[in-house]
């Protein structure tokens, strides 16, 4: 009893230490907040029933965001969204960062209708900052699928969106200088 004791509390830990980082790309694969919690309860749900032969801390969180865009990519063929949030929200006072927010709500709704293996890709390569091989791995395909559904995704984003689209090339994964964000995630 006393081991089934110690691996629940590894289990409330890593919810504790990861839930967050999880939920934000949740989010990302969803597109909206409440199916993004539906989604990693799902993952972490999977997730502690798979907890004993996982083994090492380490496996957890791959296991995890693996699950999530599974999960994510099953109820996307499913085609069911059930209810919506109104668009139309109550005005509210506060800083005028609209411009910035028109952009990123406009790259995320884009991002949204993309394929959901490209949507993925972008996810998991940009805003996760992994390596191809990492995301490679991640979906259980090959380094050259996720240059190709990484390239498709972009250019068909770069066409809706025009010019606003900042360079996400090879290179935008990486800072302009040392302890600076990436410029995908300053567009973010």
């Amino acid at each position: 009893m006393a081991s089934r004791d110690s691996l629940e509390e590894e289990f409330r830990e890593f919810v504790a230490a990861r839930s967050a980082a999880l939920l934000r790309t949740a989010y990302l694969l969803a597109g909206d907040w409440a199916t993004a919690e539906d989604l990693l309860q799902t993952a972490l749900t999977k997730t502690y029933l798979a907890w004993k032969r996982l083994g090492g801390i380490e496996a957890v969180e791959p296991y995890a965001r693996r699950v999530m865009v599974n999960t994510s990519t099953s109820w996307w063929r499913r085609r069911w969204h059930g209810e919506r949030p109104t668009e139309v929200l109550p005005e509210r006072a506060g800083v005028d960062e609209i411009e910035q927010q028109l952009d990123r709500d406009l790259l995320w709704r884009h991002l949204r209708e993309l394929p959901a293996r490209q949507r993925a890709v972008l996810v998991l390569r940009y805003y996760e900052d992994m390596s191809e091989a990492q995301t490679a791995a991640m979906l259980d395909i090959s380094p050259g699928t996720v240059k190709s559904q990484a390239s498709r995704a972009l250019a068909t984003l770069r066409r809706r969106m025009g010019s606003a689209l900042p360079d996400l090339s090879a290179d935008a994964a990486t800072p302009d200088r040392p302890g600076e964000p990436t410029r995908l995630t300053r567009w973010c």
